[in-house]
């Protein structure tokens, strides 16, 4: 089957999705956020937020499907499985929307991503509409996850909430980013410390997954102990599935980077921020599966769940923070380079040499400057 007989299909994609949901079929179900206003983010800004229609939403998911038959028919008369025809097609495809569902098929088809970023603030009949036309239009979904506000999930009843899951809502993400009050109004996040518990216990409740994601760095140095006691505060009386770390990065296109050049906003180090999740780990309690599943955090393997996992995650860190400062600075620098994916990279003697090559050529006192730079190419 010709390229060009993709062509004539395509649907509306949002611009971002979680790390976890790299391989689900996206779907557009809102556009832009309602909010708006985060100091930290630069995804929506000068973009009004809209909310699409029930049959705007569904002739997406038509064309998702004529898409996905048309990838069944070239792996008949290629006489390839599924997954190859996918795999064959993918680097060709002509458009995001056919990419995104070779993509998903070749990953097998299992999960799905409500877009963009507070799907959950649509009226609940018409999302419920939405949830069981696409369980119905690709019956071999087995998840469908998507992003949230917490005063949203909060204003929810949670009987519309039981509803959801009951169609087919199986996992919400929530961006806490802090427990702290100070932290939330710094950031401009628009809720408080109480809207983070009553949206998560709301959805706990219902019996909805949920992953809730706390940004690293978000109090500088300024408030940064509170930023860590307080978000393990709040997480402890949610208890969510997951707590996610998304360490702070900020860049010219953020709110957030004029108070870093007034000198109102005082960025925290890698250094400073290992020592703010020791801090964090060490007062959470509840059950949770802490996940660092993003290029852009220190430590990636510093994960697991709790209680069983914590002293496992707070031993990574003191193993790094144990190490010379020549060492400390040698991993923070390949990391962020990508040369480095764990800590034990730093045993690789070729790696090593690599970043020992570039550290070479950073002046003192100019590494930090550095880093914070280099994480800038992550968002």
């Amino acid at each position: 089957m010709a390229m060009t007989d993709f062509l004539n299909e395509s649907y509306e994609l949002g611009p971002i999705r979680p790390p976890s949901e790299a391989y689900s079929l996206l779907v557009r179900v809102t556009c832009n956020c309602p909010w708006n206003r985060c100091k930290f983010c630069p995804i929506y800004k000068n973009a009004k937020f809209q909310l699409r229609s029930v049959e705007e939403i569904k002739q997406d998911i038509r064309a998702a499907r004529a898409i996905y038959d048309k990838i069944l028919e070239n792996a008949r008369e290629s006489g390839n499985n599924v997954r190859e025809a996918a795999a064959a097609l993918y680097s060709n495809a002509p458009g995001d929307a056919c990419r995104n569902v070779t993509l998903w098929m070749y990953d097998g088809g299992k999960n799905a991503f409500l877009q963009d970023a507070n799907t959950l603030i649509m009226k609940t009949p018409g999302l419920i509409e939405v949830i069981k036309f696409l369980k119905a239009t690709f019956p071999s979904i087995e998840r469908i996850t998507s992003y949230a506000r917490s005063q949203t999930a909060a204003h929810k009843s949670l009987e519309e909430l039981v509803l959801l899951r009951e169609a087919g809502l199986s996992r919400l993400h929530i961006g806490m980013e802090s427990g702290s009050d100070a932290v939330l109004a710094l950031l401009d996040k628009g809720v408080t410390a109480d809207d983070h518990i009553a949206g998560g216990k709301n959805v706990i409740a219902s019996g909805i997954s949920l992953s809730e994601y706390v940004m690293p760095g978000a109090g500088g140095r300024k408030l940064w102990r509170e930023h860590a006691l307080e978000t393990a505060r709040v997480l402890n009386q949610i208890n969510p599935d997951f707590i996610r770390l998304r360490t702070l990065t900020i860049q010219p296109r953020m709110p957030l980077h004029k108070d870093v050049i007034s000198g109102e906003f005082i960025r925290s180090t890698d250094e400073e921020i290992v020592e703010e999740i020791k801090l964090f780990v060490e007062n959470l309690d509840g059950t949770s599966q802490i996940v660092s599943d993003h290029i852009i955090n220190l430590l990636p393997v510093g994960e697991g769940k709790l209680p069983e996992d914590k002293e496992k995650m707070l031993e990574v860190i003191r193993r790094f923070q144990a190490l010379p400062l020549e060492s400390r600075d040698i991993y923070k620098l390949g990391r962020r380079l990508g040369i480095f994916n764990k800590l034990e990279a730093l045993n690789d003697p070729a790696l090593r040499r690599e970043v020992e090559q570039v550290i070479g050529q950073i002046g003192p006192g100019e590494l930090d400057d550095v880093l914070f730079k280099l994480m800038e190419r992550y968002i």
